[in-house]
């Protein structure tokens, strides 16, 4: 036989395939219609282990493998297609609709906003490119932040979430865990540190150097330069600046932005400090209110997924076949379960695509615990 014989051979194949998998998928949704008005379960845990099982015995040992892992996947789209017919899970994607209805057509001008730091933070930076005119309230904690939203303190929050060149700040998403909130925008700031003292300081009187572990990741190797240097690690990089200013002492400096100059007197030594000139720090803003704007293309969210194989596998395999780009995938330890991890997704999608919204009641039914943290916009 020649390759288009074979070729022929398994598109004939594929037709049967693609023939039966319909009729498999609409006896499913007459499966659904019997379990609804029966008061049953759409998951049969049980009847899936038992099919498996019988499966397995149906093909040669070496297509075992693959063949539970093509009915595992078909079993998951059988179970989504009849909680989809039988409208479970729906709270989520009927309150995103009602978020893109009742929300603004137009990004608030202006706001209280909630910052971690101190005037000068590259945080302020990030409010000052998100709204027009920001009434800024710094907190010293990111916690504080999140808080300051929880309680409608203020409206918004503006916190860092990762970085080019140093990665992602690891506080905020343990934080995000524990707090209640959405994201309803992002910006992209670069970051531009210099090495700030007091007037008249030399850069040989230097002993001590303060600034945010971020920044100082960032300027690793300029840091490494300067030979026996003490490197402190405090909260902020504008908080470092203001407490080189307070000291009043000419042997420490600061990493920080060189917008502190002006604001707490300070001298530059050196400009541009850090490793890599692109360097961009991506700031997310939150509110307690979901809430999405026009143009909404990414979304956010959080998953714990059962501690089995495949389970990651199976929410991937969703986004592919539903023709969802994932810009992001971070994973985080959960500090009171042991080796099982907390999944942080980007997804590159339309919030208006009706894909989306089967997507956001599919997710819910194959995770233990799922947060949809916000659809919004990025501002470079």
């Amino acid at each position: 036989m020649e390759l288009q014989d074979y070729r022929k051979k398994i598109d004939e194949i594929d037709a049967q395939l693609t023939t039966l998998f319909t009729e498999r998928m609409q006896t499913a949704a007459q499966i659904a219609a019997y379990k609804k008005e029966h008061g049953l379960s759409v998951l049969d845990a049980g009847r899936e282990r038992q099919k498996l099982s019988e499966i397995a015995k149906l093909v040669p040992e070496e297509f075992e493998d693959a063949t539970l892992s093509l009915y595992s996947l078909i079993f998951e789209l059988s179970r989504g297609y009849q909680n989809r017919l039988l409208g479970a899970n729906a709270e989520l994607p009927k309150k995103i609709e009602e978020a893109i209805e009742t929300t603004p057509q137009l990004f608030p001008p202006k706001a209280i906003v909630a910052c971690q730091g101190v005037e000068g933070a590259y945080s302020q930076q990030a409010c000052e490119k998100l709204f027009r005119t920001p009434n800024v309230f710094y907190f010293s904690t990111f916690d504080a932040v999140f808080s300051a939203i929880e309680q409608g303190f203020c409206q918004y929050g503006v916190i860092p979430l990762e970085n080019s060149t140093a990665g992602s700040v690891n506080k905020v998403y343990d934080l995000m865990t524990k707090h209640k909130f959405s994201i309803v925008r992002s910006v992209r700031l670069k970051v531009d540190h210099a090495l700030l003292a007091l007037p008249g300081t030399k850069l040989g009187e230097i002993k001590e150097i303060y600034s945010h572990e971020q920044a100082i990741s960032q300027c690793a190797q300029f840091l490494q330069k300067l030979g026996d240097v003490k490197i402190i690690r405090c909260e902020n990089t504008a908080a470092a600046a203001k407490f080189v200013a307070e000291s009043g002492r000419r042997d420490i400096a600061a990493l920080a932005a060189r917008s502190c100059v002006g604001l707490y007197g300070l001298e530059c030594l050196k400009a541009s400090v850090q490793d890599q000139g692109n360097n961009y720090t991506r700031f997310i803003c939150i509110s307690k209110k979901l809430e999405i704007y026009p143009g909404a293309d990414r979304t956010s969210l959080m998953m714990v997924l059962p501690h089995k194989p495949g389970s990651l596998y199976k929410v991937l395999s969703r986004f592919y076949a539903l023709g969802v780009n994932l810009n992001k995938l971070e994973s985080r330890p959960m500090p009171e379960r042991n080796f099982e991890f907390m999944f942080y997704f980007d997804l590159d999608t339309s919030v208006y695509s009706p894909q989306f919204i089967q997507l956001m009641g599919e997710l819910q039914s194959i995770s233990e615990e799922f947060s949809y943290l916000g659809s919004y916009s990025e501002v470079v």
